[in-house]
């Protein structure tokens, strides 16, 4: 029988600043910011906790040998979509008066399990940001 996956644990960004990246997300999209022991791999670590996730925030300098790392690390390379229960327009006066730019939205896109209205924005880093929620209840 093949390996099937059931869901995302966590996920790491590679930033070029890590306190102004987790400031950012704790900021702009409500995620706690907390620091943990890799377990005897290097320096403490940063992570973004949000729902049931998580994400990793890893300097893009990172040493090799103190840090797991992907092949090429590179800040602002990110495309992620977060859901959130908030409408469009709240999402649109949020970040408006948080001072971050709209790059699209809000729009109508596919979502992994129906219909999303989208809001586009970037983080300091220039990952795009797309903060949406279902039309109606997803399947």
């Amino acid at each position: 029988m093949p390996v099937r996956v059931d869901a995302l644990d966590h996920l790491v960004i590679n930033v070029n600043d890590v306190a102004r990246s987790a400031e950012w997300y704790s900021k702009i999209l409500g995620m706690e910011i907390r620091t943990f022991d890799p377990g005897g791999r290097g320096p403490m670590r940063t992570a973004l906790f949000y729902g049931n996730q998580r994400i990793n925030v890893r300097p893009k300098n990172a040493d090799k040998l103190e840090w797991f790392t992907a092949d090429h690390e590179t800040a602002g390379s990110d495309d992620l979509c977060f859901l959130t229960s908030s409408t469009p327009d709240e999402v649109v006066a949020h970040l408006t008066a948080h001072g971050v730019a709209i790059e699209e939205g809000p729009c109508k896109r596919q979502g992994a399990r129906g219909t999303l209205r989208s809001v586009y924005c970037r983080d300091p880093d220039g990952s795009l940001i797309e903060i949406s929620s279902y039309e109606s209840e997803p399947v």
